[in-house]
């Protein structure tokens, strides 16, 4: 190894010398201190998160003007900082020690900067609905239905799966119902299949949860209301998982 020497005023290193020309005590001093790096970082304890640590999402103005305007970019930027905090190397923060409030509001955050995309609620109905926790679970069916009525159009497959949850994982008939409801009275567009405007004859039948996500899930194939390769996979996969339960 090489130590470039410099001249008094020079500007640029002009001659080079050995290592062996360093003195033995500096020699000595810095290998001291390169062990005890070593070691340090080999010692210290693993990272820890706590699920406390998800801040408060920026506000819309603020991404907006970090995104010189371009919403899209700034909500995907978002969307994978959400996704990798309860996943980050070495550590896992189970989605039932999460803030629910904070997480609706990131979500929250997500749908404004960009509308049309319904991935938003996909996190909130499919992934962050999944935790055996009926306060939880109940933050994100409501976030779902009161953004439904933004765009009932697109949004009210959503609202049809937050409506069964409410059902069969709430037990609580009157909330499905109420969310059934909404259905019938925003989901006009004559892109919606009727069956979803009739939720609550589905509802009050005697079907499982996943019988009626099966159903479901037919009539979003049917209505050719899912377009997106992935997210076909991602709600097959899921209700492949919960018929196996």
């Amino acid at each position: 190894m090489r130590f470039p020497t410099w001249r008094a005023g020079a500007g640029a290193a002009t001659a080079q010398r050995p290592w062996s020309a360093v003195p033995l005590r500096l020699r000595i001093v810095l290998a001291v201190a390169l062990a005890a790096q070593l070691a340090g970082h080999a010692l210290a304890p693993p990272p820890q998160a706590r699920a406390v640590d998800l801040p408060e999402p920026p506000s819309l103005g603020t991404m907006q003007l970090a995104s010189l305007g371009d919403r899209v970019p700034a909500a995907q930027a978002a969307t994978l900082y959400l996704q990798s905090f309860d996943n980050q190397p070495g550590i896992s923060i189970p989605f039932a020690e999460l803030d629910y409030e904070r997480v609706a509001a990131w979500l929250a955050l997500l749908s404004d900067l960009d509308p049309d995309s319904q991935y938003p609620f996909l996190l909130a109905s499919h992934v962050y609905a999944s935790v055996p926790d009926a306060v939880r679970l109940r933050r994100m069916l409501g976030f779902v239905h009161d953004r439904f009525d933004a765009d009932p159009a697109r949004r009210w497959r959503w609202l049809a799966h937050a409506a069964i949850l409410a059902r069969h994982r709430l037990d609580d008939l009157p909330l499905a119902i109420r969310y059934a409801k909404a259905l019938t009275g925003g989901a006009t567009d004559p892109s919606v299949p009727g069956w979803a405007r009739q939720m609550s004859v589905l509802l009050l039948a005697d079907t499982g949860e996943v019988e009626a996500a099966k159903i479901l899930l037919g009539g979003l194939l049917e209505a050719g209301a899912i377009t997106d390769p992935q997210e076909l996979r991602f709600l097959l996969e899921r209700l492949d998982e919960r018929s196996s339960r």
